[in-house]
């Protein structure tokens, strides 16, 4: 099967291109979500400490109206002892007055506590807002460049399937369908340069008849050993080893 290799050679470009391009495309709108996340944790320290404050404030009311209460029923106390008729009765007020000022001096060390933790609070809600302000400037740039990134990737993705689709009808149908069967086998790589008398993607020896043949580019050879399509070139290419490199 005769064959012009040019062309195959920049179908396997395009084609990688392509491939390289969708991994962009697919990886993108999760470094996004990614990012929106990270700017929820940010919103989310804020929202905490805030909460913390309102916990703080609420528990502060509940003691102070306790105290009220109680200094409410104190009152009562006090005044009922100038009406008792009896030692026992007036004795068992006094009773009742001292566990509610035990109990009023134990609320109001809380109420100074609450108080004290409420000035470590209002220094956590300004950490988180710094925190905040801080992460979610760089945060939106980020934003903003892999929407840059997409526009970008989505624009070059365009123009290499339209770049692939000028260059089929230029190869024959049943090359397209070799090097497609190939392309899919191989986990995208239907092409392998051959340097010195090596498969560049498998390592395997080529024999030396074989290397004549492919140095004239006339015909498709197959490598032996993975399959591909092999062709010559004088300089070596960078690849990526294939699995049975490592066999």
């Amino acid at each position: 099967m005769e064959i012009d290799f040019d062309l195959i050679i920049e179908l396997q470009r395009l084609d990688t291109e392509i491939h390289n391009a969708s991994l962009v495309l697919e990886g993108i709108p999760r470094l996004v979500q990614d990012v929106d996340k990270r700017i929820q944790a940010t919103t989310k320290l804020v929202a905490d400490a805030k909460d913390k404050m309102s916990q703080n404030q609420k528990k502060r009311r509940d003691l102070e109206n306790e105290v009220k209460d109680l200094k409410v029923q104190t009152g009562k106390y006090k005044r009922q002892l100038n009406e008792v008729k009896t030692n026992k009765e007036y004795t068992a007020l006094l009773h009742e007055i001292e566990e509610s000022q035990r109990r009023i001096d134990t609320l109001e060390e809380a109420i100074i506590a609450e108080m004290l933790a409420a000035d470590d609070v209002e220094e956590e809600i300004k950490a988180a807002l710094h925190r905040q302000g801080q992460e979610e400037e760089v945060l939106k740039k980020e934003k903003i460049v892999l929407d840059e990134k997409l526009k970008e990737t989505e624009a070059r993705f365009a123009a290499l399937n339209k770049e692939r689709e000028a260059l089929l009808p230029r190869i024959p149908r049943e090359q397209i369908g070799l090097y497609e069967a190939i392309f899919q086998k191989k986990g995208g790589t239907a092409l392998s340069p051959v340097t010195g008398d090596f498969c560049a993607m498998c390592h395997m020896r080529v024999r030396p008849q074989m290397l004549n043949e492919i140095r004239d580019r006339a015909k498709v050879i197959l490598c032996e050993a993975c399959g591909r399509i092999l062709y010559w070139t004088a300089k070596p290419e960078p690849v990526k080893p294939g699995p049975e490199a490592a066999e």
